[in-house]
């Protein structure tokens, strides 16, 4: 599986010129030979809102042209797309992501762990997140914040999750010198611990103010990065990743990632409280 992971800058209110660099995006991976395509959180609209009338123009609903549009460029490529965007349904606006191919909209996510302002524009999803049947693979799909709670990693890979593609918008945090952003390491971690492929594609730049991260990796099964950008600047990860790996859970002669669990010690646990 070739996956490209597009890091962009979007800006509220630039709602057209969004479209268009993601049209653009879209294209030169889909000229790598990408199968799997992952854009940033909110890839659409932006992510620094100053006010609920900004958040409810940029939204999106679920059979938007936007998404037929996105459908038709990845015709009679193979190559699937997951980006973040908000949604507007009955119940509200989310912070949301969409997975489709050729075929259409295969998935829809709404982001459950909203992360800081968030909680003031959006609306928490309350589902599980999905995990499709590819030509290319099992994909799961999570938003920036949800990958830092292990449960949702592990629910994915109990759900037959091979990849999982994280549409992200990561602020700039500190971190000592010559170290990497703490939300890779967060991303290696859960790859290594699920014995899954992680594709995390982050925005850079910064937006009224605020600095992103640039941190965009894709990570193999191993917990290992096999691409990023060093710079931190727009531009395209690009990795080739041996969809086999993420299927293998034997970790030694003796132990495997799934057979090792232990549910009924877990449940005495009430984890899910």
């Amino acid at each position: 599986m070739r996956i490209v992971c597009q890091q962009l800058a979007p800006r509220v209110g630039e709602d057209a010129a969004n479209l268009t660099a993601i049209e653009q995006a879209i294209d030169e991976a889909l000229a790598l030979g990408a199968d799997l395509i992952v854009l940033p959180e909110l890839s659409t609209s932006g992510y620094v809102f100053e006010a609920e009338a900004e958040v409810a123009a940029a939204a999106l609903i679920r059979d938007s042209s936007v998404f037929t549009q996105w459908q038709e460029r990845l015709s009679g490529t193979g190559a699937v797309l997951a980006a973040g965007f908000p949604l507007k349904d009955a119940h509200g606006i989310f912070n949301a992501a969409v997975l489709l191919d050729e075929s259409g909209v295969l998935a829809v996510y709404k982001k459950v762990h909203l992360w800081d302002e968030e909680k003031r524009w959006f609306v928490p999803g309350n589902e599980a997140p999905p995990v499709v049947e590819t030509r290319h693979g099992r994909v799961g799909v999570l938003v920036c914040y949800d990958l830092e709670f292990p449960e949702m990693v592990r629910g994915l890979l109990l759900k037959g999750a091979e990849v999982i593609a994280v549409p992200t918008n990561w602020p700039l945090g500190t971190k000592p010198d010559h170290e990497r952003p703490a939300e890779v390491h967060d991303a290696m971690s859960s790859a290594r611990l699920s014995r899954v492929i992680v594709a995390c594609c982050d925005r850079c730049g910064s937006e009224r103010g605020v600095a992103f991260t640039g941190g965009s990796a894709i990570i193999g099964a191993d917990g290992w990065i096999k691409a990023e950008r060093p710079e931190r600047d727009g531009g395209e990860v690009v990795a080739d990743i041996d969809i086999a790996t993420a299927r293998n859970k034997t970790v030694s002669a003796r132990n495997h990632t799934l057979d090792d669990r232990r549910p009924d010690v877990y449940a005495r646990m009430n984890l899910g409280n």
